[in-house]
Order: structure tokens, then C-alpha cells, then sequence
């Protein structure tokens, strides 16, 4: 009799516990961190049996309803290199991931949002071959060389200092007032992998280039003061003809004292749609032939033309 008991208790325990995949996700830093580690590892064998999904899971590419079964994570990719934004506030993450395989290169910006011990959302807005000047090993060369470390606690900024620097620099798009931006030095930016402002030295500037008359709308933010990093979901224009495409854009900031240090773009746009089709560089992007270094858009024209046909 005892020893019946003995295994009942050892069955039921087994059976109540959670998995240990499970079990640490959690609005904590520790919890949202497994909860990164569990998507770059579903990510990478493309199957999300590992995640915690929650019942009412609200999967998104592009800024569009998907249906996570035909969606993007369900793609194996060998992923060389991720960094990741942890907002304990929000209960988010951000994950950078840069992809080189040749066949099929891409850079992904993908949100979580925990609920609990559950994955509530997941949207992943991503670039490939064809996309806003895509190269992969050009992001790989520049994200990997940069300094994303951990801030000192009494030189962190303020989450309200990150938002705001951030929301002044995607403010200046739509009146050109770049004054009011918190510009650091150096400051480099990265557009799509191709773009890149700056030439390594101690004055590069993420200034040239920032287009006016574009309004950077629909802006939704994921915050680690930690790093000084915050994210900003949003959309390259409302839509309008004159006022750039209102495709899916991603802008990733660096924030150092307050003042820019590295600003990361990836815009769902294919390359061919910009500028009424025209397939090469768009005139004013930054790394563009024939163009300003740095631009990110034509000041004095149409920005990043017109949606994808096929986006999705």
C-alpha cells in the first residue's frame, strides 16, 4: 500500500509540473529572456512546440493578421547573429535577427508580448532578397561590430528620455525640423543593410539624408533601458502619394546620454515599388548610387513609393 502511494504521488508530480522550457516565462527580465530564447530556438528549427503559446495567440507579419501555421516561423533559419530589446514594463521584447544564408537571406524584427506565463502575441515584420536596399552580409558586418552593452545603472536614460529621443527623430521626417533631434557623435545608421551612414570616424552623423513631408505614423514602442535601446513599429508614411508609402518599418535606436548612437531600419517595401518602379537604388537612400551618403529618402520627392502588390 505504501509503496502504491509512493509512485501515485511521483505520477501526479510529474504531471503537474510544468515543462522546463515553460515554466521561467515571465514579465521579469529573466522571464522575458527565456521567452527570446524560446523563439530564436523555434525560429531556428522553424517548429514553435516549445513556445507557450496562449490560447488566444495573435500572430502577425507586417503588420497583418497571419496564420502562424503558413507564417514565417515556421521557416528553419540558421540565424547569425540577434540582439534583443527586454521591456519588463510592457511585458515585450524586440529581437534583431540577421540571417545570410544564401538562398534565402533574410533580417527579421520580431515582437513578443508575455502574458503571464504565456506568448500572447508574436509579429514579425521581415526583409529579404528584393526589399528597401536588403543585404544581409552588410547588416551582419555592421550590427555585429557595433556596442550594444549594458549601461552603467547611474548613466542609464530614462525610458521617457529613449522614447523621446526616438520620437524626435521620426518627428523630423514629416516638418524637416532636425534641430530638435538629440544628434550624438559618432552616429551611424544602418538602412536595410545596403544603407549606411558614416565612415568610421569620430564625426559621422545619422543627420544627412532625413527626408520632410513624411509622416512616420501608427508608432508603437518597445523600450530596455538597460541598453539604452528603444524600437519603434510604425508605418514609412500615411499612405499618401506625396508622403511616402505607409509600408511596415521597423526604426531601431541606440541611445547613449541622451543623444543618438546608432539608428537600425528595415522597411517592408519592395525595392521595384519605389519611386513609380523603378528597380535600382532609390534616389537619397542611404548607399545609393549616385546619392548623398546617408540619405534616407528623397528630401524634395515622392519617399519610399508605393506597397508592395504583395505584401503581405
Amino acid at each position: 500500500m505504501k509503496r502504491f502511494s509512493l509512485v501515485w504521488i511521483v505520477l501526479v508530480g510529474a504531471l503537474l509540473a510544468p515543462t522546463a522550457g515553460f515554466a521561467q516565462i515571465s514579465c521579469s527580465r529573466e522571464g522575458l529572456q527565456r521567452a527570446v530564447d524560446l523563439y530564436i530556438e523555434a525560429q531556428t528549427k522553424g517548429d514553435t512546440a516549445g513556445m507557450p503559446l496562449a490560447m488566444g495567440l495573435g500572430y502577425m507579419e507586417n503588420v497583418a493578421r497571419a496564420d502562424i501555421n503558413n507564417g514565417l516561423i515556421k521557416k528553419p533559419m540558421k540565424i547569425d547573429h540577434h540582439r534583443s530589446l527586454i521591456d519588463t514594463a510592457t511585458c515585450q521584447t524586440f529581437t534583431e535577427a540577421i540571417v545570410t544564408n544564401k538562398a534565402e537571406p533574410y533580417v527579421l524584427g520580431t515582437r513578443l508580448r508575455v502574458n503571464r506565463d504565456k506568448i500572447a502575441e508574436i509579429e514579425i515584420l521581415w526583409t529579404t532578397t528584393g526589399y528597401w536596399l536588403f543585404d544581409a552580409d552588410a547588416y551582419l558586418k555592421y550590427s555585429s561590430a557595433e556596442k550594444w552593452d549594458t549601461i552603467p545603472a547611474n548613466r542609464r536614460d530614462t525610458r521617457d528620455t529613449l522614447v523621446a529621443a526616438a520620437s524626435a527623430y521620426l518627428d523630423a521626417f514629416l516638418e524637416g525640423k532636425k534641430d530638435l533631434v538629440p544628434w550624438g557623435y559618432p552616429c551611424n545608421r544602418t538602412e536595410g543593410g545596403r544603407g549606411r551612414t558614416g565612415d568610421g570616424s569620430a564625426t559621422d552623423s545619422c543627420d544627412p539624408g532625413v527626408p520632410s513631408g513624411v509622416n512616420i505614423s501608427n508608432r508603437r514602442f518597445v523600450v530596455d533601458e538597460t541598453i539604452g535601446a528603444v524600437v519603434a513599429f510604425c508605418t514609412f508614411g500615411a499612405g499618401n502619394a506625396n508622403g511616402g508609402s505607409g509600408a511596415p518599418d521597423t526604426h531601431l535606436f541606440r541611445v547613449e546620454n541622451g543623444k543618438l548612437r546608432y539608428v537600425h531600419t528595415l522597411t517592408h517595401l519592395l525595392q521595384a515599388n519605389f519611386g513609380g518602379g523603378q528597380g535600382g537604388a532609390p534616389r537619397g537612400g542611404a548607399g545609393a548610387a549616385g546619392a548623398p551618403r546617408g540619405g534616407a529618402g528623397a528630401p524634395d520627392g515622392p519617399a519610399r513609393g508605393t506597397p508592395p502588390a504583395n505584401q503581405q
